[in-house]
């Protein structure tokens, strides 16, 4: 039986109507301090993690959560013997715990990272750093966040 052009016309529009339809996926809006734990697990392992060697430059007090300025500095000759290996950062309330990771090596000059993140909340922020002798060394900052990102409405 031939297809009309009423029956052609309403299965395609059911078909486009069908592809619109977002597919949700279930994960929390917010990390919690068990996920930020197990980021900095998946880096370090079961290694210790020292404090000292690593400053962590950021606002205390943010009234936007969409541009926080950030900067993680070590200080390291940057020799082939003695050099930062890499920069982890991390939040703990974000959807994704682990910010970023920075790799460097000994002709890298000097271990500095500065950038801009979004905060989705007042968190805590925790930068680690590898040395070259495989020692991890860890700072952390509160942040408060007084408007938080991706809330704004769009007009």
């Amino acid at each position: 039986m031939p297809t009309t052009r009423r029956q052609f016309l309403s299965l395609a529009g059911g078909a486009t109507v069908a592809g619109t339809i977002p597919i949700v996926t279930l994960r929390p809006l917010e990390a919690t301090p068990a996920m930020l734990n197990a980021a900095i697990r998946n880096v370090v392992g079961e290694a210790q993690i020292h404090t000292g060697r690593i400053k962590l430059d950021i606002p205390p007090l943010v009234e936007n959560g969409n541009t926080v300025p950030l900067t993680v500095s070590v200080a390291s000759p940057m020799t082939a013997d003695d050099h930062v290996k890499s920069i982890h950062v991390f939040n703990e309330k974000n959807p994704q715990p682990n910010i970023g990771n920075f790799y460097f090596g000994p002709a890298s000059g000097r271990a500095q990272v500065s950038t801009r993140i979004r905060l989705a909340d007042t968190q805590k922020v925790v930068a680690i750093a590898r040395l070259s002798d495989d020692t991890f060394w860890q700072i952390a900052a509160d942040v408060v966040v007084t408007l938080a990102a991706c809330t704004e409405e769009m007009n």
